[in-house]
């Protein structure tokens, strides 16, 4: 019964996808989370899955995860932008209710990492929140992986998965605000092709003046693999946003580029920064005007 109601649920986000007329091309799939695991439950909407079938396949599945309270929906206009490209992106449903800054004047080291260990693993290691692994981010995103080989047979899906786990070298694992920081910790757990922040990662202990230990310990991807794009009047403070990255990226002082839209970016830079107004700064980075910033990170 499940797989017939996921059926019908796809065939109709692909009728609106179709209908779309400056994006006919691409296919989006809209898929509730129950019907990849019945031991999983909703939080705020259905996982999405977007390709172009007339692209040339860059044979990469970009992998978004969204901020605090977002719905996988909200950044639709990222996943296009990328389908467009040649990747194969998903970006999934998952508890992500607690934001990051809760734990800013924790005094524990580990609070922060334990918080994003919880969340992405379902570990039992934090008192600030609690996700079984059914829930975890890594289980939503195998079993939606999984479903999409075997529902979606000709989309290409299977290329993204080995021995029935996520084939993360093929993977670039992005996210915004506190997706951002469970991006760069996946990144650390696995080697993936790189690792893209947006607007973050904000885990830092405003009361011990340092940022959380976790960003500074030895991880799977190369510190090399790790881009952030952040804005310079964000309210979440860039200061410590760029403590966090110098941390992730092994930079004592980390080379940053200013940029604006449409602009050609040259040389090698690892972080970039706009000067959006405080208002919007916070999600501009994840705005279309940029996608010059967005196109330079994912370049070999």
């Amino acid at each position: 019964m499940r797989c017939h109601i996921f059926v019908r649920y796809i065939s109709f986000a692909l009728l609106i996808s179709f209908c779309a007329p400056l994006y006919a091309q691409i296919k989006v799939l809209r898929v509730k989370p129950e019907q990849t695991d019945p031991a999983i439950a909703t939080v705020h909407g259905p996982h999405i899955a977007v390709y172009d079938p007339d692209a040339v396949s860059n044979h990469r599945l970009f992998f978004f995860i969204d901020g605090t309270g977002a719905n996988p929906s909200s950044s639709m206009a990222v996943y296009r932008t990328f389908a467009g490209w040649g990747y194969h992106v998903v970006s999934i449903d998952y508890e992500n209710n607690l934001i990051t800054t809760a734990l800013a004047h924790s005094l524990d080291p580990a609070s922060f990492g334990n918080y994003r260990n919880a969340i992405i693993t379902g570990a039992p290691v934090s008192d600030r929140i609690k996700v079984d692994p059914a829930n975890s981010i890594l289980n939503r995103f195998q079993k939606l992986l999984v479903c999409l080989v075997k529902y979606d047979s000709k989309g290409g899906w299977d290329e993204f998965l080995k021995d029935g786990k996520p084939a993360w070298d093929r993977v670039i694992v992005g996210g915004h605000s506190q997706g951002s920081g469970h991006a760069a910790y996946i990144g650390k757990l696995f080697r993936v092709d790189r690792v893209l922040i947006f607007s973050g990662p904000q885990d830092y202990l405003d009361d011990l003046h340092k940022p959380a230990p976790w960003l500074d310990e030895p991880g799977a991807t190369p510190p090399s693999r790790f881009f952030a794009f952040l804005s310079q009047n964000d309210p979440f403070n860039i200061h410590h946003q760029e403590a966090n990255c110098a941390m992730l990226m092994h930079l004592a002082n980390p080379k940053t580029l200013p940029v604006k839209p449409g602009e050609a970016i040259h040389g090698e830079y690892q972080v970039f920064v706009n000067d959006v107004p405080k208002k919007s700064a916070h999600g501009s980075t994840l705005s279309t005007q940029y996608t010059n910033v967005w196109e330079y990170m994912c370049q070999e």
